[in-house]
C-alpha cells in the first residue's frame, strides 16, 4: 500500500529540516507539504528536500489538512505536524495496521507512550485527556489522546465531510469515523519538545481557547446531531 505523508506547516524553519530528514529513509510514496503562508525558510527547505509543496491561502489547519488530503495519491494518508516532536521512525508501526487491514484509522497516542519532560504543557496534556474521556463517554470508543500524528485509510477519509476548518478538523475526522463504525486503533509513541519556536496552540492562551473551543464544539455538536 503507499503511503503519502501530509504535513501542515506554518512558520517552521526551525523544525522542518528535522523531520524531513527524519522520513529520508521511510518507505514513502510522496511528502506533501501544505504551506499556510510562511514568512520564513519554510516552503524553500520542504522543496530542497523533494517534498511537493502546496500553498494555501486559506487560514485554518482544517484547510491545510483538507488540501493535502485531495491531492494525495496514497492508499494510506499519514498526519504528522512540522515541530519534530514526533518521531518519523515509528511510522511503520502507525502505519502497520492498516496494511493489514486491521484498522481504518489509527492514532499515535501521546498520552499511552512516553512523553519527554516539557514536551507538553500540563494544560495540554489534561486537554487531551478530558477530551479523549468525552468521546469515550459520548461515543463508546476508548480513547487516551486526540493526537494530530494519526494514519487513515484515504478511500474511507474521502468519504467523510468535515465541515471544521480549523484545529477541530482532525477531531471530526475521529468522530464522524466512530460514527461511521470504523476500525479505530491507538498505538503508543514518543513525543518530544518541538524543535524550535513556539507552539501556535499550547504556546499561547489565544490558541489554547481557540483550539479547545473548536474541539468542544466537534464533540458535542456531532453527538446531539
Amino acid at each position: 500500500m503507499r503511503t503519502s505523508i501530509i504535513i501542515p506547516a506554518l512558520n517552521e524553519a526551525d523544525s522542518l529540516e528535522a523531520v524531513l530528514q527524519g522520513l529520508s529513509n521511510a518507505d514513502v510514496h510522496e511528502i506533501i507539504l501544505v504551506d499556510g503562508g510562511s514568512s520564513d525558510d519554510t516552503v524553500k527547505i520542504a522543496r530542497d528536500f523533494g517534498a511537493h509543496v502546496l500553498i494555501e491561502p486559506r487560514k485554518g489547519y482544517g484547510f491545510a489538512c483538507e488540501a493535502g488530503l485531495k491531492h494525495a495519491s496514497g492508499d494510506v494518508l499519514v498526519f504528522m505536524d512540522a515541530d519534530g516532536a514526533n518521531e518519523p521512525q515509528q511510522l511503520p508501526e502507525l502505519i502497520q495496521p492498516l496494511v493489514t487491514r486491521k484498522a481504518d484509522l489509527v492514532l499515535g497516542s501521546r498520552l499511552a507512550g512516553t512523553i519527554t519532560r516539557g514536551a507538553m504543557p500540563w494544560h495540554q496534556r489534561s486537554g487531551n485527556w478530558f477530551s479523549a474521556r468525552l468521546i469515550h463517554s459520548l461515543y463508546g470508543c476508548p480513547l487516551t489522546d486526540l493526537s494530530p500524528f494519526r494514519a487513515v485509510n484515504r478511500a474511507r477519509l474521502l468519504g467523510l465531510v468535515i465541515e471544521d476548518k480549523t484545529y477541530g478538523w482532525p477531531t471530526e475526522m475521529l468522530v464522524k469515523a466512530i460514527l461511521q463504525g470504523w476500525h479505530i486503533e491507538e498505538i503508543p509513541v514518543n513525543y518530544y519538545p518541538r524543535a524550535g519556536g513556539k507552539s501556535k496552540i499550547s504556546g499561547t492562551l489565544r490558541g489554547t481557547f481557540y483550539a479547545t473551543w473548536h474541539i468542544m464544539k466537534v464533540i458535542l455538536s456531532n453527538r446531539m446531531r
